[in-house]
């Protein structure tokens, strides 16, 4: 039986180093998550790991969890919202009182945290002192957030715009400067429930407006707009907009896109069909 289990351990142990392998720019850490069972164990891993970029080892006795990331793609942060997202508390995040209270009870352990954690754990430049900041009472992380997405959305709208004009050579520099702005966007200083979706959506965006930055075939160009809107109105969705966007669909493309006005002008085909299409919800 030992025998077994030494060649079971071994086996484990392979298979953990193939997968860090597929791991580039490694960086490991560990922290502490509150959990109580196997089950637990299931649920904080498969919330924490990204394929290729981060890999979560919960051990059930110590609660100690080995993080091994590409500190490139993610961080310590990201890894832990997720987690918490699924009713896991951290010493940095305490998870939803709704995500702990769907847990089954075999696994609702003893919440040692009292104060809900947000954000991230930020220093004091002043002090060095780490302070922990709730979103609900931090407006200037909120501006923050709001400011870096709606220079996001606007890049997009101008987009639009451009396919609208049938402008190619605009479209392609709207699309550069939409892809600066996404890449600027600092995710730390998001809300969970957007820093989710920004997680999911954050690659297509990169790789449509990249695409369209670097054609100016009219045509290709659409066929990007299409994946590009329907990302963005995931995050613009969740994102909750001061003014109302428009969300509208194009029959003949079987496409959507994104508007700040309810009048549609269809960036699909521009003045050939500028007003075939129609508004399917308003985002506000």
């Amino acid at each position: 039986m030992n025998s077994l289990n030494k060649i079971m351990m071994a086996i484990l142990v392979l298979l953990s180093g193939v997968s860090n392998a597929q791991i580039k720019n490694v960086k490991t850490e560990t922290v502490k998550i509150y959990g109580n069972c196997g089950m637990c164990k299931t649920k904080i891993e498969k919330a924490g790991n990204l394929k290729n970029i981060a890999q979560v080892d919960w051990n059930e006795d110590t609660k100690m969890a080995t993080l091994t990331y590409d500190e490139n793609k993610t961080n310590q942060d990201e890894i832990l919202k997720r987690i918490a997202l699924v009713g896991y508390d951290s010493d940095k995040f305490l998870a939803p009182d709704n995500a702990y209270s769907k847990l089954p009870g075999c696994c609702q352990y003893d919440r040692e945290a009292k104060v809900p954690v947000k954000t991230p754990i930020k220093v004091d430049a002043i002090s060095r002192e780490t302070v922990l900041v709730e979103d609900n009472h931090n407006p200037m992380s909120e501006n923050q957030e709001s400011n870096q997405l709606q220079s996001v959305f606007d890049n997009y709208f101008s987009l639009k715009d451009a396919l609208v004009k049938t402008d190619a050579k605009t479209t392609a520099s709207k699309a550069n400067e939409l892809l600066t702005s996404i890449e600027t966007v600092k995710m730390e200083t998001l809300k969970m429930d957007v820093h989710m979706v920004w997680m999911k959506v954050l690659k297509d965006l990169k790789a449509d407006a990249k695409s369209i930055s670097e054609t100016q075939d009219i045509k290709k160009q659409r066929d990007s707009f299409k994946s590009l809107s329907k990302n963005t109105y995931e995050l613009i969705k969740v994102s909750k907009p001061t003014e109302p966007v428009y969300y509208q669909y194009c029959p003949m493309q079987d496409a959507n896109w994104l508007s700040k006005e309810n009048a549609v002008k269809n960036p699909y085909y521009g003045s050939q069909m500028l007003t075939c299409g129609k508004t399917v919800e308003t985002i506000k």
